[in-house]
């Protein structure tokens, strides 16, 4: 019995867009969006994760797709504690009684009261004892930089609702950066530049999916185009437009702007010695938002530093808090103090 109580611990990736979820052992068992469809009028959960996802936009008025994190924070408690609890039951079908210890990532910039929220979140959904861990400390340990010796490491982690920038040496953060501006941010600045410049509506996820097709934020990539159905705000039907990658850079430049001056403060505030290790080493970029194309040529030319794109951008975060679990005394210096029974 001893030894299946330990296999039990789990680290989960609470992120604004997608939720992932390690098991002691097993590695990544889950990866589902961070939403959930509920019935408005009485309240009930319909579905959860990638079945909640399908519904978006696609709904009856009296079914909606929450999602309960914003910026990198749980924006809907009640929901927030559902979705952890269905996730983690799903990992875990409670045939033991003891229950998991749980390492959970949280943006590095949140207050007390908001990591007061994800630790009595876990705690609902069953949690025995509740470890946060900061973002881009656990990217930077899932992407195997050498953060327990003395050398700068810089990683810069984009998701969905966070852009976390941190510089990391002996097992601790020197000087970071949280910015509230992320994948989010650019999918909406897409939808921005459609109403604006075509008067057409665009749902979340045909932005996100355009992001993702001929998105780049560097003028030298090469032009692509896409057609893109949304409504005509003018006359209410459905239309097509086509739509440039020259466009879709031009619709991000602000967000994109703003993720790059969060990677220059953090640089500027960064002690001699470590901006040396940092030239030698280079940035390191992980998150949804390291898929973005260009966007390693464009921090190079602006930085002047090396960029390096994390081979599993997605799943850093998700494997530097499963790391902590797997070896969780050797880990145990990088683990908040939120040990709480």
């Amino acid at each position: 019995m001893g030894m299946s109580v330990v296999g039990r611990d789990i680290a989960v990736d609470l992120g604004t867009a997608n939720t992932l979820v390690y098991v002691r052992g097993r590695g990544i068992v889950l990866n589902e969006p961070s939403v959930v469809a509920v019935n408005t009028h009485n309240g009930a959960v319909l579905a959860v994760g990638a079945e909640a996802k399908k519904m978006m936009g696609r709904t009856p008025g009296n079914i909606v797709a929450i999602r309960p994190l914003k910026d990198g924070v749980i924006a809907d408690f009640e929901i927030a504690e559902r979705m952890l609890r269905y996730f983690i039951r799903k990992v875990h079908p409670r045939r033991l009684l003891a229950q998991p210890r749980v390492v959970i990532c949280v943006p590095s910039g949140i207050t007390g009261v908001e990591r007061r929220a994800v630790e009595d979140a876990a705690d609902a959904a069953g949690a025995r004892q509740v470890h946060l861990i900061e973002e881009p400390m656990a990217a930077a340990i899932g992407v195997g930089l050498p953060i327990q010796e003395a050398t700068g490491n810089m990683v810069v982690d984009i998701g969905g609702g966070t852009t976390e920038v941190a510089v990391i040496s002996y097992a601790g953060i020197v000087t970071a950066n949280s910015v509230r501006v992320a994948g989010d941010e650019l999918d909406n600045a897409v939808i921005q530049y459609a109403k604006k410049e075509y008067s057409i509506l665009l749902g979340d996820r045909t932005a996100e999916e355009i992001k993702l097709a001929i998105g780049s934020a560097d003028e030298t990539d090469s032009e692509l185009h896409a057609e893109v159905r949304g409504r005509d705000l003018v006359s209410g039907l459905p239309k097509i437009i086509v739509l440039t990658s020259t466009e879709i850079r031009r619709a991000m430049e602000e967000p994109v702007t703003q993720i790059i001056d969060a990677v220059r403060d953090t640089l500027d505030k960064c002690p001699p010695e470590l901006s040396g290790d940092i030239m030698d080493r280079g940035i390191v970029l992980t998150g949804g938002g390291a898929l973005l194309r260009g966007l390693d040529q464009r921090l190079r030319r602006e930085t002047g530093m090396p960029v390096l794109v994390a081979e599993n951008p997605l799943d850093s975060v998700v494997l530097g808090s499963g790391r902590c679990v797997e070896d969780f005394d050797a880990l145990q210096p990088v683990l908040g103090a939120g040990a709480r029974r």
